[in-house]
């Protein structure tokens, strides 16, 4: 993404600009020394002024100049990752998800870690849009206290390998609560920790990111799409 704006050069800047303007109107391109030289600065002068005035580098901002295509840095992996991630983005999920929400009186949620994060996003954003009671729970304790037979504990993990939910199922199983685990990479283990799965992305992040380096971006688009639909709904009320 490119944003040249001239207002935000200074006076020295734009007679750097406007030198490097004529000298591509009749020579080939300069290397970043001599344009340095040739305009009387120093060649990281040269290097943030093209950084300020819009361009990633040196290169993209001659290729400005003499009118050739814009050479752009590749989009980092996370960010086509997440757009084949929408590209199969799987509606039905939502839906389901939606339909488990809309027969409970309480939800509960809970993550570890980052996840912890999302959960408590969550809970606020549904608190917004719904009457039902939201919470979002920071320990096992907390999980057992707040569970009965009309709530929905709704776990979120990337990979489910950074700590077992197991003990956490087991004690709203005993309460009644009926547990759903939002996923976002495939885990077998995972299987006979909740009652209702819901995988997200057969696109997974890195295998040497620990599991608290994983971005959670699919949560909030995912989690979003419900809120969006609760929303719509509500509207149609």
């Amino acid at each position: 993404m490119i944003n040249i704006d001239l207002s935000v050069l200074n006076p020295l800047e734009q007679k750097i600009h406007e030198k490097l303007i004529r000298h591509s109107k009749e020579f080939p391109i300069i290397k970043i020394n001599d344009a340095a030289v040739l305009c009387d600065c120093s060649v990281s002068k040269i290097s943030k002024f093209v950084k300020k005035f819009g361009f990633q580098n040196y290169k993209q901002y001659m290729d400005f100049l003499y009118g050739r295509e814009l050479t752009a840095e590749q989009p980092s992996d996370e960010l086509a990752r997440i757009q084949k991630f929408i590209e199969h983005f799987d509606d039905k999920k939502v839906e389901e998800l939606l339909e488990l929400i809309e027969r409970h009186e309480k939800i509960v949620l809970f993550g570890y870690g980052p996840s912890l994060i999302c959960a408590q996003y969550f809970e606020y954003r549904l608190r917004t849009c719904t009457n039902k009671m939201i919470i979002a729970v920071a320990d096992e304790i907390s999980v057992a206290s707040m569970t009965n037979e009309s709530t929905l504990l709704i776990l979120l993990t990337v990979t489910g390998r950074f700590q077992t939910f197991e003990n956490i199922y087991n004690a709203a199983k005993q309460k009644g609560a009926e547990v759903a685990l939002i996923v976002e990479e495939y885990n077998t283990e995972l299987f006979q920790q909740c009652d209702r799965i819901f995988l997200l992305s057969e696109f997974n992040q890195p295998e040497d990111f620990l599991p608290y380096e994983k971005s959670r971006t699919v949560f909030f688009i995912f989690l979003e799409e419900v809120i969006q639909k609760i929303l719509k709904k509500n509207k149609e009320k």
